[in-house]
């Protein structure tokens, strides 16, 4: 007996060393990729690693940064189906001129990020949002100007902070602005359509797996050539707000964004109906903020989560926004943004 719990004591103190070591070559590879003497004010585009590959990133610093000096760090969580490009090219100047670092990215799969070898692009899965989001509080925790770390979710990303935060102490303080943190009823209540969503799906991963080839569809029924008229006629509630960010024509679209395109592999439903964050609400331990518009079709997802929190929280209700308003339009961003601030400041 004394012999095997020596060995196991000697393969911890081996594993825990190698562990060791392979986490200082990462913060080192983070560091030098990051090149602290290039940093200013403003968007600085970086790299971390998440899944053994480097995400794209960029990271917004205040006014007048100094390396010498400390700062509150933002993580960033994007909608579904967004690249860094999109609400976190909104936000990160936001929180910046507001005197945090904010860091936005491209998920695995997403943007400029790389897909895994033999995996395919356009692939934004749940559980690996909370693993790249894990990796981000690591790469801000690794910079040496940075003090406490909080995250900002917008829409899924909402749903990634908060389910994030749940075993992640490291994040201090959580913000989820029109969130999809409760999405169960949202996404689920009309079970014949997600139970076609789900069969689709299914045949789509059976014919990427036998093939190997990608198989892209439009999740929203909005591809990146529909006209406003083409897509509201077949849309839902939200169908005319949608578009005029995400449509070909948008604010945020195929047209303004380069790297954004509305089409994503086809297996989409199978990770994103998926939502963690309602379930375990009782356990988030955070200050949060919860910013939503009264009037949302999708408000149901901030107000059920919000009656499962136990942890000390603030909400902001408005009435006068939409979902979408709060991705872009300047009096509804920066509504959420100062409150953000004020909360992360206390």
């Amino acid at each position: 007996m004394k012999t095997i719990i020596k060995s196991i004591m000697s393969l911890m103190l081996i594993t825990g060393l190698t562990l060791n070591v392979s986490a200082q070559k990462q913060i080192k590879n983070n560091l030098k990729n990051t090149k602290m003497e290039n940093l200013k004010a403003g968007k600085n585009k970086v790299t971390f690693t998440s899944f053994g590959v480097q995400l794209a990133g960029d990271l917004y610093l205040p006014e007048g940064f100094d390396l010498n000096k400390k700062y509150k760090a933002i993580v960033g969580a994007s909608p579904f189906p967004q690249v860094k490009e999109q609400i976190p090219a909104t936000y990160g100047p936001e929180m910046a001129a507001r005197g945090f670092i904010y860091l936005g990215f491209d998920y695995l799969g997403m943007g400029d990020s790389p897909a895994l070898p033999g995996e395919h692009k356009q692939s934004r899965y749940t559980f690996r949002l909370i693993e790249n989001t894990w990796d981000a509080v690591s790469y801000l925790g690794s910079l040496p100007f940075v003090d406490e770390i909080y995250g900002l979710g917008v829409c899924q990303g909402g749903s990634t902070i908060a389910s994030a935060a749940v075993t992640d102490h490291r994040i201090k303080k959580i913000a989820m602005v029109s969130g999809m943190m409760a999405a169960d009823g949202f996404q689920w209540s009309n079970k014949e359509m997600v139970m076609g969503q789900i069969a689709a799906a299914n045949a789509s991963m059976q014919k990427q797996y036998e093939t190997g080839e990608p198989d892209y569809v439009a999740p929203f029924g909005l591809d990146d050539e529909m006209t406003k008229e083409e897509y509201v006629a077949i849309a839902g509630p939200m169908g005319s707000e949608t578009y005029d960010y995400y449509g070909k024509t948008g604010v945020r679209g195929v047209d303004a964004v380069e790297n954004y395109t509305n089409m994503h592999i086809g297996d989409q439903s199978m990770q994103s109906l998926f939502s963690i964050g309602e379930a375990y609400a009782d356990k988030i331990i955070q200050p949060s903020i919860v910013i939503y518009s009264t009037k949302s079709y999708t408000n149901v997802c901030s107000t059920q989560f919000i009656e499962k929190l136990t942890c000390e929280h603030e909400v902001l209700a408005l009435d006068n926004f939409t979902h979408v308003d709060f991705y872009y339009k300047p009096e509804a961003v920066k509504v959420s943004a100062d409150a953000v601030a004020e909360f992360f400041s206390k």
